[in-house]
C-alpha cells in the first residue's frame, strides 16, 4: 500500500452533519443501518472523534453507530467566549441525546467514553437524567485526583502558553499527544491529531481554553454517586496508561454495582490507537451482551 493509499483508508474522517448546541456549532456523523440498536462514543482530551474511526466503522456493522467532535473540539465550533468544561460538554450531550431521538422509551443508546468523555457521559446520566442501555467507560477520567503536573501548570497559565510561537505549540502538543500511547502513533495519525490544535490561531487559543476550564471539581460532583448506577457497566483500561494508572481504572469499576473490568495488554491511554482489535473485541462482546 502506498503512502497515499494508507492516507486514504486509515486518516481520513469527515463528520457530515451539525448542530446547534447550547455551547456552539457541534460537528457529528452517524454509521449503520438507521434500525440498527444505537450506540455513541465519546472522545476525550486533546482528542476528536477521529480516535474512533477504527472502533466506529467495525461496530457499524451491527450499530448504528453516533461521532461528535465536543464544542471546542475537533471540527466543532471554537471560540473566545466558549463553554467547553466538562460541566458545559455533559449538558451538550444530553441535548445531542434528544436532538438524534435517543431519549424515550427502548429508545437508550449503549455509550462508549474515553477519557474526560467518561465523566461527561457519568455527568450526563447522574446530574441530567441522560438513560442508557449500557455504558462502557474506556480510561475514563472519573476519579479524582487527575490531571499530570504539566497539565495542571498548563491550566494554571494557560495565557502564558497561548502566547507561545506556532511552532514551539506544535511541539508541545505533539510530544503531549506522543505520550498517550504505549506503543507509538503512526506518524500520520500523530499529525492529524495535533493538527486540529494548530491549524490557526484560535486552534491554539482553543487548546489551552479547554484545559483551563476543567478541573476537578466537576468529578467530584458526581463521585460520590457512582454507587446510584444501576446499568450494565464495563471498565476497559490500557495495562501501560501512563496518564491515569490502572489501579483508577480497578477503582472506578469498584464503585459501580457490578461492573465488569478488562484489562487490555500492550496499549497506553489512547487504548484505540494501541490495540483497537483487543478494543474492538471487548467492546463488541459487552454491546452484545443481554
Amino acid at each position: 500500500m502506498t503512502g497515499a493509499e494508507w492516507k486514504t483508508e486509515k486518516t481520513e474522517w469527515d463528520l457530515d452533519r451539525t448542530c446547534l448546541s447550547s455551547s456552539g456549532e457541534v460537528r457529528w456523523a452517524e454509521f449503520g443501518a438507521p434500525d440498527a440498536p444505537p450506540v455513541v462514543l465519546l472522545h476525550g482530551t486533546p482528542f476528536s472523534s477521529y480516535v474512533w474511526r477504527g472502533v466506529a466503522r467495525a461496530l457499524a456493522g451491527r450499530y448504528r453507530v453516533f461521532v461528535w467532535d465536543m464544542p471546542g473540539y475537533g471540527a466543532s465550533e471554537k471560540r473566545a467566549d466558549q463553554d467547553v468544561s466538562l460541566a458545559a460538554q455533559g449538558r451538550v450531550f444530553g441535548e445531542l441525546l434528544e436532538e438524534w431521538g435517543l431519549t424515550g422509551e427502548g429508545a437508550d443508546p449503549a455509550v462508549v467514553a474515553h477519557d474526560f468523555g467518561g465523566c461527561v457521559a457519568l455527568r450526563a446520566h447522574l446530574l441530567h437524567g441522560a438513560r442508557y442501555r449500557r455504558l462502557a467507560l474506556v480510561n475514563a477520567l472519573a476519579i479524582s485526583p487527575w490531571g499530570s503536573p504539566t497539565y495542571r501548570l498548563i491550566g494554571a497559565h494557560h495565557h502564558v502558553f497561548g502566547q507561545l510561537s506556532p511552532e514551539v505549540h506544535r511541539g508541545l502538543v505533539r510530544e503531549y499527544v506522543r505520550s498517550g500511547s504505549a506503543s507509538g502513533l503512526h506518524p500520520r495519525v500523530l499529525e492529524r491529531i495535533v493538527d486540529g490544535w494548530c491549524g490557526d490561531a484560535e486552534d491554539q487559543a482553543a487548546f489551552y481554553r479547554q484545559i483551563a476550564q476543567n478541573d476537578r471539581r466537576f468529578t467530584d460532583e458526581i463521585e460520590g454517586r457512582y454507587g446510584e448506577i444501576r446499568l450494565p457497566v464495563l471498565v476497559c483500561w490500557g495495562a501501560d496508561d501512563s496518564w491515569i494508572p490502572v489501579e483508577r481504572g480497578r477503582e472506578l469499576a469498584s464503585r459501580i454495582p457490578g461492573a465488569g473490568f478488562r484489562l487490555i495488554e500492550g496499549a497506553g491511554h489512547l487504548v484505540q490507537e494501541d490495540a483497537p482489535a483487543e478494543l474492538g473485541v471487548a467492546l463488541g462482546g459487552f454491546l452484545g451482551e443481554g
